[in-house]
């Protein structure tokens, strides 16, 4: 795993949040990979990108709570 970006949104508030996820996505080569760190499970982030860039992601859990959930976002 090429990881390249740590991102931990805990403090961000709600409404900045997906921004700021997909600009550090954006910022990765392919190939790379960003850590998401969350205090719920970010599964709505994974519809939105899967509507929006379908095909383009990958997503896999590295932690999954129950109060802080990591995973592992990678270019594709």
């Amino acid at each position: 795993m090429n990881v390249k970006a740590e991102l931990d949104v805990r403090p961000i508030p709600p409404p900045r949040k997906h921004p700021a996820i997909f600009q550090t996505f954006e910022s990765l080569a392919p190939g790379e990979t960003m850590i998401l760190i969350n205090d719920h499970d970010p599964k709505p982030l994974y519809y939105q990108m899967n509507a929006e860039i379908p095909g383009r992601f990958g997503w896999e859990y590295l932690e999954q709570g129950p109060q802080v959930w990591r995973v592992a976002i990678s270019k594709v």
